[in-house]
């Protein structure tokens, strides 16, 4: 354990890419980290809508999904499998409702096996996702001190965004400090 300093979870923060960040299945993403610690960082990206609507694959659950209805590529990983994120609004003292868990704050994970009925009343937004980013122990920080991602905070409506393909710049505009010039960035700076 010598020299292993201790993970600070990032867990319900966003990570923003940078315009400095090459790999193609990241480009200008927004990932909604749902776990992180020494063991790895799981995530979900939240502006990769699809053209497959929810409705097609999991017909129960497309009433509770805000708009647009589709189903989110949520990262490389494991595009067979689905994951439900939604957001709870308020605390009422009850604790988590049956087939969900609590991620970070409002935010958090469906059991999409339960029956939709058990969260209707509660859910206030949900996002259906294909896949997931992943990472192993340490690799995210090693992306991290590369310069390849923004770590800011998440808000509930991240997740339900009615323009996904605007959420990159939205989430760098309400940053009070430079990151807030960088959403500014042009699609395609020429590289010299």
């Amino acid at each position: 354990m010598s020299g292993m300093t201790e993970v600070s979870s990032l867990t319900g923060r966003l990570l923003v890419a940078t315009p400095a960040l090459a790999d193609p299945n990241f480009d200008r993403a927004v990932v909604l980290l749902l776990d992180h610690d020494e063991e790895g960082s799981l995530g979900v990206v939240l502006n990769r809508p699809t053209p497959v609507d929810v409705s097609d694959i999991l017909a129960g659950w497309a009433d509770l999904a805000g708009e647009p209805g589709v189903v989110f590529q949520g990262g490389p990983v494991s595009l067979d499998s689905a994951l439900g994120v939604a957001v709870i609004p308020g605390d009422n003292g009850d604790g988590a409702p049956l087939g969900w868990r609590r991620v970070h704050g409002a935010i958090g994970l469906v059991d999409l096996e339960a029956p939709p009925e058990l969260l209707a009343a509660a859910v206030g937004s949900l996002r259906i996702f294909a896949g997931y980013a992943g990472w192993g122990p340490g690799q995210l920080e090693d992306e991290l001190v590369e310069g390849a991602w923004y770590v800011v905070e998440s808000e509930p409506g991240d997740i339900s965004s009615p323009a996904p393909e605007r959420l990159w710049r939205e989430v760098l505009r309400r940053q009070r400090s430079e990151l807030a010039m960088v959403a500014t960035y042009p699609d395609d700076p020429s590289l010299n």
